[in-house]
């Protein structure tokens, strides 16, 4: 047979168009955290939580079924005196793209865009982590005292679950709780007879408990981190009420930014310098309250390395 001398297929694909896609960010999360959680924009940059002074009833009142004379109670509510106050926090940075880059290689994706939109995702996901870990006002470092609630044995447990529902009982949203806690409740309740049932919530399938919805982050880290070396490990799981009207908690950015993009986001160019690189600056400003000690639980040391032997 004769050998056929012919174009190599590798040469020849240097001819061919392909199919190519946009450029996929390997760190991206759903950030279910930021849709579930109310937001509230503010004017100034800052948000006071006014209070009241502790005690069951505020102000005294008058119960009677008796027809007689009676002095009806006088006073007024006395508001705390030094109120917390949040003020926003910025999370930014720099974004630089060469010119003749997106001049020469825009099809068919516009490489300006594609790298601002890494960048916005880059900063979300920053955005999310602070919010439940920011020394100032991440919700799992403002948790009261009272709210805090260890499991027994460290497993999570249905009873945990259920310490937490009765910590915050007005109403509770959902569950905040790593992938790996949520696997290792789901064990434990299979364990007890008692699997949980599935929701469907904004285009997403939860687990949860008591019709509370088990919603998964990476951002409550286990052994401090969002991929732990070992299968076990410890961890936190938060319970929240969110919501304003319901005293709950709720996130905070700035309203009418210049160059806003997205809630609480602005894209500015800064120009392009004598090198051609074009200079975006991104920037966030963002905050988290808590208007009620109720409004939020932690259940502390969570155990996600248990498993169970079950017999053939």
């Amino acid at each position: 047979m004769t050998e056929l001398n012919a174009l190599s297929l590798n040469r020849a694909a240097n001819l061919a168009d392909v199919v190519k896609t946009r450029p996929q960010y390997g760190a991206l999360t759903p950030r279910w955290l930021t849709h579930f959680l109310d937001f509230k924009g503010l004017d100034s940059g800052i948000f006071r939580v006014n209070t009241v002074e502790e005690g069951d009833t505020p102000l005294e009142v008058l119960c009677s079924q008796d027809p007689g004379k009676h002095e009806i109670p006088q006073g007024y509510i006395e508001y705390a005196a030094e109120p917390r106050e949040y003020r926003l926090a910025s999370i930014a940075t720099i974004l630089n793209v060469d010119t003749r880059v997106s001049d020469l290689y825009s099809a068919p994706y516009e490489q300006t865009a594609e790298q601002l939109a890494l960048a916005i995702e880059s900063l979300r996901e920053r955005q999310e982590s602070q919010l439940v870990n920011n020394d100032d006002y991440g919700l799992l470092k403002n948790v009261p005292d009272s709210q805090h609630v260890t499991a027994k044995k460290g497993r999570p447990t249905p009873d945990a679950l259920d310490d937490l529902i009765a910590k915050v009982w007005k109403e509770p949203s959902f569950f905040l709780a790593h992938p790996l806690a949520v696997a290792a409740f789901g064990r434990e309740a299979t364990r007890r007879g008692v699997p949980p049932v599935t929701v469907n919530l904004r285009g997403g399938t939860f687990l949860s408990w008591r019709g509370i919805p088990i919603i998964p982050t990476d951002k409550l880290f286990v052994d401090g981190k969002k991929k732990p070396d070992a299968v076990g490990g410890k961890t936190n799981i938060l319970l929240i009420r969110t919501g304003e009207a319901k005293r709950g908690v709720i996130g905070l950015y700035q309203e009418k930014l210049p160059g806003e993009q997205e809630r609480g986001l602005a894209v500015r160019f800064r120009g392009v310098d004598e090198d051609g690189l074009a200079s975006y600056l991104l920037s966030i400003y963002c905050s988290a309250a808590i208007l009620a000690d109720d409004a939020i639980a932690v259940l502390d040391d969570v155990e996600v390395g248990h498993y169970y032997d079950y017999a053939d």
